[in-house]
Formats: C-alpha cells, sequence, structure tokens
C-alpha cells in the first residue's frame, strides 16, 4: 500500500451548526455545533485515513486562530508538517436552515502569505518520502498562481507521483506542468481552464482526453456534480451517474472522491475500480448536512451500488 502527503495552502477551520431559519438582523440561535480540520488536503487525509491508509498533513497555520486549527488536526490524529505563518487561519461557516432544507456557506480568502512562507512550504515538502503527493485546494492571497507547478517539478525530480486538485490560474498552470498522475476538475473548472463551454458528456469526455493524450495527466476525472462524473485515460474515457440519493449538503464531496480513488489507487486497484471509489465516496459526502465528509461504511455501502463505467 503507497503512503501519501497531502499540502493544504488554505485551510480552515470548517465550522457546521443548524438554524431553524434565517432571518436578517436577528439573532439566531443554533445547535448541532461541529468543529473539524478543513481545506482541500486535510480534507483528503481525513478520508484517506479513515479508508486505512497512511497521510502525512503539510498545511499553513498562524494567527490567534493557528492553534485551534493544529488542535483540531491533532483530534482527527492526522500525522502533521505545520508551516508556520504570520496572518491567522481562516474560519469557514456552513449554516443548515432545517425550515427549507437549505444549506449556505460562508467561506472567507484566507490569509496573505509571505514569499518567505509558501517557499518554506516547498522545502518542506522536499522532506518527504511519500508515494504520491495530492495538491488539493485554493492558493491563499500572496502565493504565486505557478505555485502547484513548481510544486510538481520538485515532487516529480524525486520520483514522487503528483495528485492535482484545485481551480483557476492554480489549475491552469499545474496541468501546465503536466506529468500528473491524476487531475480532477470539475465540469465547470474544465471549462474555464479551456476558456470554452462544454455541451454533453461526449464532448466533456473528448477535452479530457486531450489533455491526457498531451502528457499532462496519466488520468482525469471530471465530476459533473448530481450528474455523475466522467473518466479519460489514454484509451477512451468512461462515465459513471450519479446515485440516486437525497443531498443533504456539498460540503466536501470532491475531497472525498479525490481521497478514495487515490487510496485505491495506492493500494494496486485498476483505474476503473478507483473511479467507482472516487463516485462512492463523493457521494457518500453528501448523505449528512455539516463538514464531517464521506464515512468508510458510507462508502463501502455505496460502492455496492455503483453500477461499471460505461464506455464514451
Amino acid at each position: 500500500m503507497k503512503s501519501i502527503a497531502t499540502l493544504t495552502m488554505n485551510p480552515t477551520i470548517d465550522v457546521s451548526y443548524d438554524v431553524a431559519e434565517m432571518r436578517h438582523t436577528h439573532k439566531m440561535r443554533t445547535d448541532n455545533e461541529w468543529y473539524a480540520p478543513g481545506g482541500g488536503g486535510l480534507n483528503v487525509a481525513r478520508v484517506f485515513v479513515r479508508l486505512g491508509g497512511n497521510a502525512r498533513s503539510f498545511y499553513l497555520s498562524g494567527g490567534a486562530t493557528g492553534p485551534a486549527l493544529d488542535g483540531l488536526v491533532d483530534l482527527h490524529q492526522l500525522v502533521r508538517t505545520r508551516i508556520a505563518i504570520t496572518g491567522p487561519t481562516r474560519v469557514a461557516s456552513a449554516v443548515l436552515e432545517r425550515q427549507s432544507g437549505k444549506e449556505y456557506r460562508f467561506t472567507p480568502q484566507g490569509p496573505r502569505i509571505a514569499p518567505d512562507e509558501w517557499n518554506e512550504c516547498l522545502d518542506r515538502l522536499d522532506e518527504t518520502d511519500a508515494d504520491i503527493v495530492v495538491l488539493s485546494g485554493s492558493l491563499p492571497p500572496g502565493v504565486p498562481d505557478d505555485f502547484y507547478a513548481q510544486a510538481t517539478r520538485r515532487l516529480r525530480r524525486k520520483g514522487i507521483e503528483v495528485v492535482l486538485d484545485s481551480s483557476g490560474p492554480a489549475l491552469s498552470h499545474g496541468i501546465a506542468e503536466g506529468d500528473l498522475l491524476l487531475v480532477k476538475p470539475s465540469s465547470g473548472e474544465l471549462e474555464s481552464y479551456l476558456g470554452t463551454s462544454l455541451r454533453g458528456n461526449p464532448s466533456i469526455a473528448q477535452a479530457a482526453r486531450a489533455i491526457v493524450a498531451e502528457g499532462k495527466a496519466r488520468l482525469m476525472a471530471v465530476t459533473l456534480g448530481h450528474e455523475g462524473a466522467i473518466l479519460a485515460r489514454a484509451d477512451g474515457a468512461w462515465f459513471l451517474p450519479a446515485l440516486p440519493i437525497e443531498a443533504a449538503s456539498a460540503v466536501g464531496a470532491g475531497d472525498s472522491f479525490v481521497a478514495a480513488m487515490v487510496y485505491a489507487l495506492a493500494r494496486g486497484d485498476d483505474d476503473l475500480a478507483a473511479f467507482r471509489m472516487g463516485l462512492a465516496a463523493g457521494t457518500a459526502a453528501v448523505l449528512r448536512a455539516g463538514t464531517g465528509l464521506a464515512q468508510a461504511h458510507d462508502i463501502a455501502r455505496l460502492l455496492r451500488q455503483v453500477p461499471d463505467p460505461e464506455p464514451l
């Protein structure tokens, strides 16, 4: 079983709670309060470890809120490498309005990162002995758009495989660097990267296969929200429909998808089996409101319902 490390450049303290009804101006009493370490890489590590894998979490932490994040990481029993920063770790909120069943999410931009701080991240990554590194989440202010490309270049020189899950310029530069094991955009993120609208699954599959054919990634998994997902590799593309469940949240679905797919690849499953596991985990993450992410027992149960992928 291969080990992984994850990098979270813009982590969060994820707070979730319920309220009877959202009302402006009025004080609203909440219940079902929950705190968790969040941000792409930390979320991936949480699910990967639940499935039985080994993961080290590299992340930035600072300000008055930094110790709280560190404590939450320890509470979830994640092996961690903390890179200290001056700015405060951001706090993100997810509020479930029970009356409507709708979830409201509030996510700050994050602290500005100084050049010596983001350069230290690259230096600390050089110390990892993981087989696979997952670069996941947004880049905070101050970090250059090509940061993930720089990280990929350094990791690949050491023979470490790289998984990328980001958006905007960070995704564009990371794909341009190439030689990725897996890249996982949403369909909207893929359209933004290409600068064009993609109509229908065949056009999405064709675009993903073209990126794979250019040597940018061995695998590209494109998530389609409530419609399912598409996997592209050199010899073709496959589609999985979404499972028929009632979603209670949207928090952490993509991170859970990545964690489970990478877990399956790390233990030697074939690509299509890993794709199925990713879809099961992405579905498991949205079963309940809040920041709990996918649970291993839900992934196992839902995996039995995932059909074989359909060729496109």
